[in-house]
């Protein structure tokens, strides 16, 4: 699910990523002149900063990310807590407010866009968005125009965050385009040439298959997702290792050939958390955008 401020008069920066809600506001007046990144993307600027900047909040079944961004240099700040279907809207609105807060941003919002993949977290976040601001949030769901055709039997059964990161990923880098989304299950959605979401396939996820594994295999525990020094695994760990990150990218790298065939050749994007390990060891993978959501969630925004 996702949820987006956007604080005015700050001059912070952070890193670059996002997915999920959206909220704008100026940044800053127009005699205030700062970076807003301090990874380089914006070193130098020297003209008011008179961007919008979202911040965002995006879900998967496994946790959820808060990231505040600018329309210029990208990520100022973000945080990561856990998904809790049980979490009221008053607990939301307290740990947003908070954690805005606590890094210099205040609490407000002059609009909204949201992703959300949890039924109850989604509701819970338009009740405290209904209740804490003066605005209507976009939200990602059946009904709403997005741009983007979606060529699925039964359109309304594609999860909120594969379109928006299918919307943002024909945005950024036309089509045909393959993303490959490593959350809770490994999703390969795949858009047309024309910009059509055609569809894809779903994989369980690295993590989850891990606990599974280590649920029903006694003697395995649980290890580090890093690469091993090999392919061939010289003990437990290393081999679990290996079975983890190079066996899920060649998954990637087969599934991704197979994609190819059918569309005459693709752009590969990865996203979500474990893109960053993934992704350099799978041959297919072209671009990796850890948080693809959110431009995605901008591009419906607007």
């Amino acid at each position: 699910a996702g949820v987006t401020a956007s604080p005015q008069d700050s001059g912070g920066c952070g890193s670059p990523g996002a997915s999920g809600l959206i909220v704008f506001e100026r940044l800053s007046g127009e005699d205030q002149q700062y970076c807003i990144c301090d990874t380089g993307l914006c070193q130098g600027l020297d003209t008011p900063a008179a961007t919008l900047a979202p911040a965002t909040v995006a879900d998967t079944l496994a946790h959820r990310d808060i990231l505040l961004v600018g329309d210029a240099a990208g990520l100022l700040d973000h945080w990561r807590i856990a998904t809790d279907a049980e979490r009221t809207a008053d607990e939301h609105a307290v740990g947003i407010r908070s954690l805005l807060q606590l890094s210099g941003y205040p609490f407000d919002m002059d609009g909204v866009a949201i992703c959300a993949g949890v039924p109850r977290v989604l509701a819970s976040l338009r009740e405290m968005i209904d209740r804490s601001t003066d605005v209507t949030p976009v939200v990602i769901e059946p009904g709403v125009r997005t741009g983007m055709a979606i060529l699925y039997d039964n359109p309304r059964e594609v999860g909120a965050d594969r379109i928006a990161n299918a919307v943002a990923a024909f945005d950024l880098y036309g089509g045909p385009t393959v993303v490959v989304d490593f959350g809770t299950g490994n999703n390969f959605d795949v858009i047309s040439a024309d910009g059509e979401f055609l569809g894809g396939a779903i994989a369980p996820g690295v993590e989850i298959s891990l606990d599974a594994l280590f649920e029903r295999a006694a003697a395995l525990r649980s290890v580090e997702l890093v690469a091993p020094r090999s392919v061939i695994g010289k003990n437990t760990v290393e081999s679990l290792q290996s079975g983890a990150v190079f066996g899920f990218a060649a998954q990637i790298d087969g599934m991704v050939e197979r994609f190819r065939a059918e569309l005459d050749g693709c752009t590969v994007i990865a996203t979500g958390g474990l893109a960053p390990l993934i992704a350099p060891e799978a041959r297919t993978i072209e671009h990796v955008e850890p948080f693809l959501t959110l431009p995605g969630l901008r591009v419906v925004y607007h």
